[in-house]
């Protein structure tokens, strides 16, 4: 700078100027003379906004000092918000909860430790659920061992017994035997659990040895079981008579079946075989409309002639055969009429009707006799095979026995628990069996009045019933769709045939040697079944409606009807329907020699 200042000639005046003005200094010239008007107005003019320029370049490097906040932006306790994320989780539940606890005096610290501990009582809530529900199931589990090993009795009258004893109901609604029994088990088991189970056992033991002590002789007589009630002297009559006429059927029957057994011309398997030939070709024969409401039962005569009819509106029909006209009207009912039957043995008649009384009639349409006695509507009725007897089935859940000669109540029998539908006799009378809605069966015997079996198996109401002439074979059909087979011998169902589609209304053996079996249904269809394998042979299928009842023909429609066998069955489609079979005449010269 100094250097350029140095050498004024070649500059002008004014540049000359420049440097002066910033040296502040005066070099003496020998033009100084003639510059010096010029020079006290250019340096009042022109430094001041020289000034200004200068001064902004001091001050971008003042821009750093921003900067200086930064000890601030790091003095701000950035570290205080990841204070509470320090308790972690974690942490509490390891259980270094304590030593936080220890090391903090400060009392926000201590309001810090008191929420953490919320958090930590959460966590604990979870798991004392989750220890709950464990210790819950260990106490299930050890109270099932300690029931397993408790002595509950099987009876199921000592079941109730011990439940009255304990202060519980003795049955629950819809509860059976294994449920009760164990009900009362997790019950001991409770109170054995609780230590109670041995005190109020042995009190009502001390209770009931008091009672006993007090009166024992009228406890005695109270809990005889079975008890009897006394009969009247004609059933006492009816029973020796039942008795000595059932002893010669079964001798008959013993003998018949020896001699095939020891005949070596006799072949079983082929005279069934011929039998189920001829059921095979059973063939819609004759179709008559019975009445103008549905018809409910239907009947054979002893001799085949007449075939009998009854109907919903309380009328019942008499059709003679084989060309099914009517032949009487029996009319006396006020109610509709639920089955009909012809004696075995005379030309009688008896119907059953919802108005509580069966009637007596004899073929010409005349009304003999009116057994009155039930409290609710009749369901099926049957002749006793000696023709003396006829028994009758109620909702009023019995069944009775009456004198057909002097009209006669010879016995009530209660037993089922609903009301009783179905029953049918024995081929030597000495039997009856009984079925109602309880889904139960019973076989009693006549001579003694006892119950002798019950047949559980059915899950619905047993609706119809029938012995086979072979003497151990019982057949039962129901609303659950089956037919059962009970071996009589072997106290127990043998064989179960899903029959039908719907339910089974009736069921009967072949009544000459009970080579086949016929069920009637509602799903409008008649089936035969082999009695040797229970096999179905045929299905009658031609009514429009359900088929209410059916009956196999006797011996005596073999004579009259060239046919050959024959089956009636009538439906609610009102129509009366003749299955017959069709073989050769020489078959039918071999049946007849």
């Amino acid at each position: 700078m100094e250097v350029e200042e140095e050498n004024p000639p070649p500059s002008t005046p004014l540049e000359s100027s420049l440097p002066v003005a910033d040296g502040q200094t005066l070099v003496p010239d020998v033009n100084s003379t003639a510059v010096q008007p010029v020079q006290p107005i250019i340096p009042p003019v022109i430094p001041p906004p020289l000034v200004p320029p200068v001064v902004p370049p001091i001050v971008p490097p003042i821009a750093p000092i921003p900067t200086l906040p930064t000890p601030p932006v790091l003095r701000p306790l950035a570290p205080l918000p990841s204070r509470p994320p320090i308790p972690r989780p974690p942490v509490p539940q390891n259980g270094e909860m304590r030593t936080s606890d220890s090391d903090s005096d400060d009392d926000s610290d201590l309001g810090r430790i008191a929420s953490g501990s919320t958090v930590e009582y959460e966590i604990s809530e979870e798991s004392r659920q989750v220890r709950e529900r464990q210790e819950k199931a260990m106490q299930e589990l050890m109270m099932k061992r300690r029931a397993t090993a408790l002595a509950v009795p099987t009876n199921d009258m000592a079941v109730r017994a011990r439940l009255r004893r304990l202060g519980e109901p003795i049955t629950l609604f819809g509860e059976r035997e294994m449920e009760r029994r164990d009900r009362l088990r997790m019950l001991m088991a409770k109170l054995d659990a609780e230590g109670q189970l041995e005190k109020l056992m042995k009190a009502h033991e001390e209770e009931e040895a008091a009672a006993s002590a007090v009166g024992e002789e009228p406890e005695e007589e109270m809990l005889q079981y079975p008890f009897y009630t006394e009969g009247s002297k004609a059933l006492l009559d009816a029973r020796i008579d039942i008795a000595k006429y059932s002893l010669a059927r079964v001798a008959s029957r013993l003998q018949r079946a020896q001699r095939k057994r020891d005949d070596p011309d006799e072949d079983v398997d082929a005279e069934m075989d011929w039998a189920l030939k001829q059921a095979g070709s059973l063939a819609l024969d004759c179709s008559e409309i019975g009445d103008d409401r549905p018809l409910s039962g239907c009947s054979w005569s002893q001799d085949g002639k007449l075939l009998a009819t009854c109907s919903l509106n309380g009328v019942a029909k008499l059709w003679s055969m084989p060309k099914v006209q009517k032949v009487s009207t029996l009319k006396g009912h006020t109610e509709r009429l639920t089955d009909i039957k012809f004696s075995p043995t005379d030309n009688l008649l008896a119907t059953g009707s919802a108005d509580r009384t069966a009637r007596l009639w004899n073929t010409e349409g005349s009304h003999l006799k009116t057994f009155g006695g039930h409290l609710d509507r009749l369901a099926r009725i049957a002749f006793h095979p000696s023709g003396k007897y006829l028994g009758t089935t109620s909702f009023d859940k019995t069944w009775r026995l009456w004198d057909i000669d002097t009209g006669a109540e010879l016995l009530l029998q209660e037993g089922h628990s609903r009301s009783v539908y179905g029953i049918d006799f024995h081929h030597d009378g000495s039997l009856v069996a009984s079925s109602g809605l309880d889904a139960l069966a019973r076989v009693w015997d006549l001579r003694t009045g006892r119950s002798i079996l019950a047949l559980e198996g059915h899950v619905k109401p047993v609706l119809g019933l029938s012995f086979s002439p072979n003497g151990y074979f019982l057949a039962s059909g129901g609303e659950d769709n089956t037919c059962r087979i009970w071996d009589l011998r072997k106290k127990k169902s043998v064989y179960i045939i899903p029959a039908h589609s719907n339910l089974i209304s009736q069921v009967k053996f072949e009544p000459q040697e009970g080579y086949f079996l016929v069920t009637a249904s509602y799903d409008m269809t008649a089936k035969i079944w082999s009695a040797r394998d229970f096999k179905p042979v045929k299905t009658l299928s031609g009514h429009e409606a359900k088929v209410s009842s059916l009956d196999v023909a006797g011996e005596g429609i073999l004579l009259l009807m060239a046919d050959g066998n024959c089956i009636a069955t009538v439906s609610h489609d009102r129509t009366i329907k003749l299955w017959c079979s069709n073989y050769s005449d020489q078959d039918h010269a071999m049946d007849v020699d």
